[in-house]
């Protein structure tokens, strides 16, 4: 999972991947650290083509959290082409993710 600290660096990963997750967490957020290996897992076992990244709203980027509307945690974010798909907040579940990328994945493997 790629660790993104600025807002430019986000956007070029969006730009430049058609398919990304996005984990909005923190170090002191029990259960972002919790979800964080499995939605690794996830992506690295069904998605392989899909870019994994986190974005540390506790410490080392707050203000891009908060530009980007993050007042929460856990936030997951899927992505493709570009364009925001899906957003996951709080109280979610990995199936619940699983579940949401394997249409618009299928379509970017056809595609």
């Amino acid at each position: 999972m790629k660790t993104v600290c600025s807002e430019d660096a986000l956007s070029e990963l969006l730009k430049t991947n058609p398919a990304v997750l996005i984990l909005f967490g923190g170090p002191h957020c029990g259960v972002c650290q919790a979800i964080k290996p499995q939605l690794e897992k996830l992506a690295r076992e069904e998605f392989p083509k899909l870019v994994t990244a986190y974005i540390d709203c506790q410490e080392s980027s707050g203000k891009l959290c908060a530009v980007r509307g993050i007042f929460s945690l856990p936030v997951v974010q899927l992505w493709f082409q570009g364009q925001r798909f899906a957003e996951f907040a709080r109280a979610f579940s990995i199936g619940e993710v699983r579940t949401a990328l394997e249409r618009p994945y299928h379509y970017l493997n056809t595609g």
